[in-house]
């Protein structure tokens, strides 16, 4: 019997060793699956139809252990809270608690880069996030801009995102308006590098809407070899999703 009291449908949600289970069905999938979303922290269990999703929701329930093993892996949930160093982009940065609105202060030579803001808990947590977007939206445009203008497409729109499936999405313009990108936020937690490859291979973008070997060919002349920043990606990938939870 279906916990909704109704027959299940693709998107519903289960509760599996204290686990999200996500159902979703996949025309082309041939069995029914278990995967776990290492960004979102979630079991997506697969079915070929919607007549087979009872099947994986079951399927899911007899892999308990299996599923309270791999969320086992995940790097632990990192809250956000005054006196910790974050890295970003590959800078150190200070986090400490001031009085009016949060912000960012220039370091030097002898001295991290600081966010200040007030409160403390979820609010503190908030501001810094607000602040960390902020330069994260600096740095992508002044890259991105870097990028279009090597590969001579008109400068897009940029803007910051906290998508859990990719960490950017490019959109070509048309009939003569600019395109557009949207970065992840959480990219600024990441090495400069990394970051600077995602921006490229947004980029690369604005000349090919395809990843076939034109646009990496693009990519690799922008950044030389990417697959380090790939790998790098899909290693600590999770724990950037697990920052401020």
């Amino acid at each position: 019997m279906s916990p909704f009291g109704r027959s299940l449908a693709d998107g519903d949600r289960l509760e599996v060793a204290g686990a999200v289970v996500t159902l979703k069905i996949n025309r082309r999938a041939r069995r029914v699956s278990l995967r776990l979303d290492r960004t979102r922290r979630q079991i997506v269990a697969t079915a070929p139809s919607a007549r087979r999703l009872s099947e994986a929701a079951a399927f899911a329930r007899e892999r308990a252990g299996w599923i309270a093993e791999r969320l086992a892996e995940l790097p632990p949930p990192s809250p956000i809270r005054p006196g910790m160093t974050l890295e970003i982009f590959g800078e150190p940065v200070l986090l400490e608690t001031g009085s009016g609105r949060a912000r960012w202060h220039e370091g030097s030579a002898f001295t991290p880069h600081r966010i200040s803001a007030m409160g403390e808990g979820e609010g503190f947590a908030r501001a810094v996030i607000l602040v960390i977007k902020k330069r994260a939206l600096q740095v992508f445009t002044e890259r991105t801009a870097v990028y279009a203008a090597e590969l001579g497409a008109p400068m897009p729109k940029v803007a910051i995102m906290d998508a859990k499936a990719r960490w950017g999405s490019c959109r070509a313009g048309r009939h003569g308006q600019p395109g557009s990108i949207r970065y992840s936020w959480r990219l600024a937690l990441a090495p400069f590098a990394v970051a600077d490859y995602v921006a490229a291979h947004e980029c690369a973008h604005l000349k090919e809407l395809n990843h076939g070997p034109r646009f990496w060919a693009h990519v690799k002349a922008l950044v030389g070899d990417e697959r380090p920043h790939r790998a790098w990606l899909r290693a600590e990938g999770a724990r950037l999703h697990a920052f401020g939870t």
